[in-house]
């Protein structure tokens, strides 16, 4: 008989994707903390402005690449100038009202940064183009934010002794960079596609970086599933709203190996919310379609809003993580709907 399958979450968990509304850090994760105690997360408050943004804040990781804020965008530099500064004062305002308001937390616990090829996308080269035209940047990139992630992860660790680090990177850029259709810096090409084996040795580098449980989160149509479990994702985060049907033997595949489902089922900018079994019906639905056993799904399935909050209300967004937890509570308690 197969080995049972363990995960690091207990069952009926929930968690947030990442960004958050508001500025204020530790009132932030004090929300996080309350509304999410089996699986918190670090939040992201890009309201604060450039710095606090997906790109800035991983960008603020990178070892010997400094990186400034151009009209354009984020953009590598000759030297580190105020914004990258910036960048890491948010993240180490973050960090020390994580060990304030956490520093005994026993439990799974996940931090979240920007994959390479979403970074690759999205970070210019000092003379304009996307760092993703030039295998070469790729490579330093790469080696980059591997070692910045090493660091990054140690740190929560020394604040969070005892608990569990869950990595989560994002890849919202890598089905795009994958299928050559992200736009070069004029905006009137397309930079070329890259190898699937590329890629994933890319990501791969990043998600055993920091010796952590890898999660890469993709909220797009074109998941490619089979690379991200090859590169070592251990979980996928996806929004369950853009899980086409065509995409069910990969996600079957991926289920049937032993690969968490981080799964999208809560809106995440203000809404009326239906019932927590009405939101709890794609997750059924999903999992009926595949075959997999109904009493099964609460281990392995973790629910969470389909996408970050940073665009809803503060109320809205502390009520969307409540209702996370309660659709995970259905799955547990009414498998079989």
């Amino acid at each position: 008989m197969p080995e049972p399958m363990t995960f690091p979450w207990p069952a009926a968990s929930a968690t947030g994707i990442g960004s958050f509304p508001g500025d204020d850090p530790a009132e932030t994760l004090r929300v996080v903390l309350g509304e999410l105690p089996d699986l918190p997360h670090l939040p992201e408050l890009p309201a604060r402005g450039p710095g606090a943004d997906l790109t800035g804040r991983t960008a603020g990781l990178l070892v010997e690449l400094p990186v400034a804020l151009q009209p354009s965008g984020w953009r590598f530099a000759d030297r580190p100038g105020r914004d990258l500064q910036r960048a890491r004062d948010h993240l180490a305002r973050d960090l020390d009202a994580l060990e304030e308001q956490a520093g005994d937390y026993g439990g799974p616990f996940k931090i979240q940064v920007a994959g390479p090829w979403t970074l690759a996308a999205t970070i210019e080269l000092k003379h304009g183009d996307r760092t993703l035209k030039d295998a070469g940047a790729i490579r330093d990139l790469i080696d980059s934010l591997a070692e910045g992630v090493r660091v990054h992860v140690a740190d929560v660790r020394r604040r969070l002794p005892s608990a569990e680090i869950l990595l989560q990177v994002d890849e919202p850029g890598l089905p795009g960079a994958l299928a050559g259709t992200v736009p070069t810096a004029s905006g009137f090409g397309r930079l070329r596609a890259v190898e699937a084996t590329l890629a994933e040795e890319g990501l791969g580098r990043v998600l055993r970086a920091g010796d952590a449980y890898p999660i890469v989160h993709c909220c797009a149509r074109d998941v490619p599933y089979g690379l991200l479990r090859a590169a070592g994702a251990k979980a996928i985060s996806v929004d369950a709203g853009l899980i086409p049907t065509k995409a069910d033997e990969a996600v079957g595949e991926a289920i049937e190996a032993g690969i968490g489902l981080f799964l999208g089922v809560v809106p995440g900018t203000d809404t009326a919310f239906p019932s927590a079994r009405a939101s709890a019906r794609p997750a059924r639905e999903l999992w009926g379609r595949l075959g997999f056993p109904p009493a099964r799904m609460a281990e392995q399935i973790v629910l969470t809003p389909s996408c970050g909050l940073a665009g809803a209300s503060p109320g809205y967004a502390r009520a969307a993580l409540a209702r996370c937890r309660e659709v995970a509570q259905v799955l547990r308690d009414e498998p079989e709907g």
